[in-house]
């Protein structure tokens, strides 16, 4: 680069010294500099607007007719002004979180409080890496993550998954060229329904074995209305964090994230929070431990799993009438490969339906659109599975003269 700009090479050190300082270049020891992958401004996945008239399968929401109501909730409340100074983590919130993680073979000795999943990994990711570091990711991926570890100036290495969650020798291939950390959603994955089994859990432990210093990351963003059981990759790992996020189950806006790890990992996330927001609201932590506790609550998330499971499984039975096989293990959405997403979205709008292209999703997978069924009742399932068909073998025309 000195030779080819006319620059002395301490001139030109300098210049990549001050990018890497502001994000701009991300480099990696003994090997070269290059320009980190940021989106441009916010997030580089733009919701997918919704018109007046039609059916929303794209937004990736949970059914907000099997939330609970937060309103005997909230009468059972007893909320005091809390000042500064104050312990940032409601006790019993905890002891419930703990009972959940041993339940999944998760050490719950130290816990954080976050403001959401998303946030408890972008604390974690941050308390470990640096920008050019590489990050194993799940492809396809939810774009949450991916552009967060972008925004980060972290280099994405795209692994492989199937119904059962990343292809080992896939992610073998990403360790072994330098991975320095692994992001994986242990079930329900968004947007593929991805879902560790034992056979999998197993396999994936076994790879992560050769790699004892790299950092393990787990997303379980679906809880307790994830229809298949949480298969953990973190037990007995140096450095490890694992979430259990309260958005699919009680609520997004209750912004109310429990967050697991090594004591090194949890004492880092817990500074830098005191450096920021301090702590997550104990009105919040409060609330979730209302609900978290109610029995009624409890019986109301079981069928909201079951209902979720029917609705996925009818679409899923409906394509395959067409001729359409789709794996869709589990969570609230189907990924669908198509030849071409936007034709295929253009067209099922058309018809009233408002899905997601993939294109946000992938690394290098093949291009497929997202559709929420978490609200699809039984009855829509088969309109929709037909006019996907027709949406992906279009009626032949002659050309226009």
């Amino acid at each position: 680069m000195a030779a080819e700009l006319g620059l002395s090479p301490t001139t030109v050190s300098a210049a990549l010294a001050q990018l890497r300082t502001r994000g701009l270049v991300a480099t990696r020891e003994r090997s070269r500099s290059f320009v980190a992958w940021r989106p441009p401004i916010g997030s580089a996945w733009p919701l997918t607007a919704v018109p007046a008239g039609a059916r929303d399968l794209a937004s990736g929401n949970p059914d907000p007719r099997l939330l609970p109501n937060l309103a005997p909730a909230f009468r059972r409340l007893r909320p005091r002004q809390r000042l500064y100074g104050i312990d940032p983590l409601v006790p019993e919130l905890l002891e419930l979180a703990r009972a959940e993680f041993a339940g999944e073979g998760i050490d719950g000795r130290h816990l954080a409080v976050v403001s959401g999943a998303l946030d408890g990994i972008e604390r974690v990711l941050t308390a470990h890496l640096r920008a050019g570091d590489v990050v194993a990711v799940e492809d396809p991926g939810y774009p949450g993550v991916l552009d967060l570890c972008r925004a980060l100036g972290l280099v994405l290495s795209p692994v492989t998954i199937d119904r059962h969650g990343m292809l080992p020798d896939t992610l073998g291939d990403a360790l072994d060229a330098g991975a320095d950390a692994v992001v994986i959603t242990p079930r329900g994955q968004n947007p593929a329904g991805a879902s560790l089994d034992e056979s999998r859990a197993r396999q994936l432990r076994k790879v992560l074995a050769r790699a004892p210093d790299v950092l393990v990351v787990e997303d379980d963003h679906l809880g307790p209305v994830a229809d298949a059981p949480r298969k953990t990759l973190v037990h007995g790992r140096d450095r490890w964090a694992a979430t259990r996020s309260l958005a699919k189950s009680l609520g997004p806006d209750l912004r109310v994230a429990i967050l697991a790890g090594d004591a090194e990992t949890i004492d880092r996330v817990e500074g830098r929070q005191l450096l920021g927001p301090q702590w997550v609201s104990h009105v919040l932590q409060q609330l979730a431990v209302v609900l978290w506790s109610d029995a009624r609550v409890g019986a109301q998330l079981a069928r909201a799993r079951g209902v979720y499971h029917d609705r996925r499984q009818r679409f899923l039975d409906a394509l395959r009438e067409h001729g359409i096989e789709v794996n869709a293990p589990s969570g609230l959405n189907v990924w669908l490969p198509v030849p071409d997403e936007a034709a295929v979205v253009s067209e099922l709008l058309q018809r009233g339906w408002a899905v997601t292209p993939g294109a946000p999703f992938r690394l290098r997978s093949g291009p497929a659109i997202r559709v929420t069924v978490s609200t699809l009742e039984g009855k829509i399932a088969p309109v929709l599975a037909r006019d996907v068909a027709e949406a992906l073998a279009p009626v032949r025309r002659t050309r226009a003269a």
